[in-house]
């Protein structure tokens, strides 16, 4: 479940007052007209609720596609660059850009209230702000996509919607790699230092490689029936778990394991290149760092699940314990084995349980644990089934974690981050904007 990331905002800001375009007088205006429904559209996401700002996501989004082109055409005509049309803009600037936006991936420094504004002097970051909110804001929308999945107060998803779901979230992960990617290599060309931690080349790198890891994950989710499971075990409207097991095909159960191992060093990746961005700027937001941590950890512990399903599939129930309980330690969970009554643990668990739950069904920050509650009680209900066969039928010992977790083999991909197309005038509008600015078209208002 990807991270409830914040939108950023941004202050009012004119082209006009900072260059002037001979070649097509009339884009510095239209710039300005587009990227002030962009802020508009993010100020008015900020300020609605929870339950209203799945709905604003669709609105941020088209408008943030509709700037950018205009945003492109002013960034080729600054640096010279011939547009893929072979048009030319001539650009001159007259004074420093006067931008202020306000990052969410910097660590706050007075926690319950915003991060003060940056000041951006090169239109360069104006370029890395709108698009990286533009992947910011697919993540965003696979979140929403998602959370139907996890409420339990409702109808319970079939297979086919919860498939098409899942297809949908892959599909915005994705995009928003192929984004952070585009951003990291122009980034990595650029002298002048990044302003904050949001824009430098380290970070865009670590989105990218957070959104790999939860789309790698997704593909594994897309036929894990356990998570379902467990799912309707606790749904209130929903009692078809009590009689329909799970199955899972045994030659499919090695490889998604194999996949979670790699979206476990892809969040690896992501936590370090997060220390390196903030080595230089400032801290990363310390609920994203352990977002990442946990991240990892939970990948880890879904690898173990799925070489504990391979074991007890070919006939060793001893040895899948013996992996689900190595992948209870990856996320810092004592092994029950066979404890009853209460516990200060136990209740303190099923309090954050039932928070999650909450935050779930009101569509708040749900999912800060990178799924992490929802792998244990997985973990946990098979732990239970195994350890009763094992006790009555097979009475084998069960191998110690540890020696488990060495075996464990390389990740394997399944996805490829295809290279980002970034949008660009089209001839009809290059043409309509060579007019002067009181004879130019504008077709929307700011």
């Amino acid at each position: 479940m990807p991270f409830p990331l914040v939108l950023p905002t941004t202050s009012s800001f004119s082209f006009s007052s900072c260059l002037d375009c001979g070649s097509h007088p009339s884009l510095p205006i239209q710039a300005s007209t587009y990227r002030g429904v962009v802020r508009d559209a993010l100020k008015k996401h900020k300020r609605s609720p929870p339950s209203s700002q799945i709905s604003s996501l669709a609105t941020v989004v088209s408008s943030i596609n509709a700037y950018a082109p205009y945003l492109l055409a002013v960034d080729a005509g600054l640096s010279d660059t011939t547009l893929p049309s072979g048009d030319s803009i001539n650009i001159a600037l007259k004074s420093i850009p006067d931008i202020e936006w306000r990052p969410t991936l910097s660590d706050n420094p007075i926690p319950g209230r915003d991060n003060p504004r940056v000041k951006l002097t090169s239109l360069e970051y104006e370029v890395t702000f709108v698009f990286s909110t533009l992947g910011l804001a697919y993540v965003l929308q696979a979140r929403a996509a998602l959370q139907p999945l996890y409420t339990t107060a409702g109808d319970f998803m079939g297979t086919q919607e919860r498939a098409q779901a899942i297809t949908t979230a892959m599909k915005h992960l994705l995009e928003a790699a192929s984004i952070w990617n585009y951003l990291a290599a122009r980034g990595e060309h650029l002298s002048n230092r990044p302003p904050c931690v949001d824009v430098t080349p380290a970070m865009m790198r670590a989105l990218a490689s957070t959104a790999h890891a939860e789309a790698t994950l997704l593909a594994v989710l897309k036929d894990d029936p356990y998570p379902a499971a467990v799912a309707q075990d606790r749904s209130k409207t929903d009692k078809e778990w009590m009689f329909k097991a799970p199955e899972i095909p045994k030659v499919r159960a090695n490889i998604y394991a194999r996949l979670c191992l790699a979206a476990s060093e892809h969040a690896a990746k992501a936590a370090s290149l997060c220390q390196s961005a903030a080595s230089s700027v400032g801290k990363t937001d310390s609920g994203f760092v352990r977002y990442l941590e946990d991240l990892r950890r939970t990948s880890r512990a879904r690898a173990c699940r799925f070489f504990g399903i391979d074991a007890e599939m070919g006939g060793s129930a001893a040895d899948g314990i013996g992996w689900l309980r190595a992948g209870l330690q990856e996320v810092g969970v004592e092994a029950k084995e066979n404890k009853k009554g209460l516990s200060f643990s136990r209740f303190k668990k099923d309090l954050v349980e039932k928070r999650e739950d909450r935050r779930v069904e009101k569509e708040a920050a749900w999912g800060t644990d990178a799924g992490k509650i929802e792998e244990i009680r997985v973990i946990e209900m098979l732990d239970a089934k195994w350890t009763k066969i094992n006790d009555t039928m097979n009475t084998r010992p069960i191998p110690p974690p540890n020696t488990l977790l060495s075996q464990m083999p390389s990740g394997r991909e399944i996805h490829s981050i295809k290279p980002y197309e970034a949008p660009m005038l089209d001839q009809n509008t290059l043409e309509s904007i060579q007019a002067p600015p009181e004879r130019g078209i504008i077709s929307v208002t700011s």
